[in-house]
């Protein structure tokens, strides 16, 4: 189903909640490393917000997000071939500090004049390498004589510097392992800090966003709330909004927010679709109807789900029945509510990757809260949770007063019992 939500309507709370954050946040340009999102995390738990794009981003837009400096993730394509990502930014119009893992390490050296070819010995995994120099990457990691496990995962390597930088850690296999242009701030590691095997990789990564980039710790759970809570009050107004709540960590998390900041004007529907886990029914009245006295609205559609699913196997069919399903279903409800708005969903930001949702991302599965809303709906989508990921989520939940059992729950398909069954769904 064809997404008919104009983008604009997902997006305006993700910008105000930027320009509530100010400049302080990192962009990262994404060359298809298993790792990109890994970094994201990474650079948010040091406290500063980082949103992923695409290589072919435009000079524009990337400057519209107004970054304190550019993370260039790593990619599993050669420098060297035909199908090597290409970006759509003049990457010499940006005046601000670069890190460059892996790829982009090779792709920076490139862009510089500098010279890269395929190594004879290819590393892939745990690698010592030692740090050279008074780089300012590397302030506060014992150089010279000391030796640093990383991680390396790569078959091409720089072989000559480019103009105006200098080697700021070598390995066996590897001289050039890391580079610097310290005037300009623009830094290469041919490792993967991100990931827990290289030792020093959080170090560098701090060294990075707070004293090169000079970030501020501003992107915290606590201030995060006050500024969604005010973000959505100035999107929503005393407009009306329907939640689908699921009883997942996302929704339910989404609910708590929704109802902090627009009381009574929130109204979730929870369908009981047959596919749940035991008990969950009862937790989700006694958690948000009882406890946090929400307006919740409980449909029973277990046998119109499992009558469209009879001898359905394939997952992606199943998700799209699941997903035409529950659209139907709240179109047949919310006259009960009377007018409503806005359709709220617990949409996070791995969701919406993960779908293709992201410009430039490759589809790895749908979901069944980022596909398509009929336009005959006439309602808005609300998405307070896109551009968080569930960790961000989970602090969200546990300082809005959700109870553990909820918030520390075991991931849990939207879908339901219906794609964790490998066959065809009956009662």
């Amino acid at each position: 189903m064809p997404n008919t939500v104009p983008p604009s309507t997902r997006y305006r709370l993700h910008n105000f909640l930027c320009d509530q954050i100010g400049s302080d946040r990192i962009a990262i340009i994404d060359f298809g490393s298993q790792y990109t999102r890994l970094i994201a995390r990474k650079i948010r738990e040091l406290g500063v917000y980082s949103e992923i794009f695409p290589a072919q981003i435009s000079t524009d837009k990337l400057i519209d997000f107004a970054p304190r400096a550019i993370i260039l993730s790593g990619g599993p394509e050669s420098v060297h071939s035909s199908s090597a990502p290409s970006v759509g930014f003049d990457l010499q119009a940006l005046d601000m500090p670069i890190l460059g893992i892996c790829y982009g390490m090779q792709w920076l050296a490139r862009q510089c004049d500098g010279k890269t070819e395929t190594s004879d010995n290819r590393e892939f995994g745990s690698v010592l390498v030692t740090v050279q120099g008074n780089s300012a990457l590397f302030n506060g990691i014992q150089a010279d004589d000391a030796q640093h496990s990383v991680w390396m995962s790569h078959g091409d390597s720089v072989v000559t510097l480019p103009p105006g930088f200098s080697i700021i850690a070598s390995s066996t296999h590897t001289p050039i392992a890391a580079i610097a242009d310290e005037c300009r701030s623009w830094y290469g590691l041919q490792f993967h800090p991100e990931v827990t095997h290289t030792t020093c990789g959080k170090k560098i990564l701090e060294n990075f966003v707070h004293k090169i980039a000079c970030c501020s710790s501003s992107w915290q759970p606590a201030s995060i709330v006050d500024k969604s809570i005010a973000g959505i009050r100035h999107l929503v107004g005393d407009e009306q909004v329907l939640l689908a709540l699921s009883g997942g960590v996302d929704s339910a998390v989404a609910a708590v927010l929704l109802h902090q900041a627009l009381g009574e004007n929130l109204h979730c529907m929870f369908i009981d679709n047959g596919l749940l886990r035991a008990g969950e029914r009862e937790q989700v009245v006694e958690t948000f109807d009882k406890h946090f006295g929400i307006d919740l609205h409980v449909v029973d559609a277990q046998d119109s789900f499992l009558k469209a699913l009879k001898d359905v196997v394939d997952p992606e069919q199943k998700r799209r029945i699941i997903g035409r399903l529950f659209i139907e279903t709240f179109e047949q409800h919310v006259a009960t509510i009377g007018k409503v708005d806005w359709l709220a969903q617990g949409t996070i930001y791995p969701d919406i990757i993960e779908s293709a949702g992201a410009e430039g991302a490759h589809l790895i599965k749908s979901h069944h809260n980022v596909g398509g809303l009929p336009e005959r709906m006439k309602l808005k989508v609300l998405e307070p949770l896109a551009y968080f990921f569930k960790d961000e989520v989970r602090a969200l939940g546990s300082i809005l007063g959700l109870d553990k059992t909820i918030i520390n729950r075991h991931p849990f398909p939207g879908p339901g019992l219906a794609v964790r069954i490998l066959g065809a769904v009956d009662k």
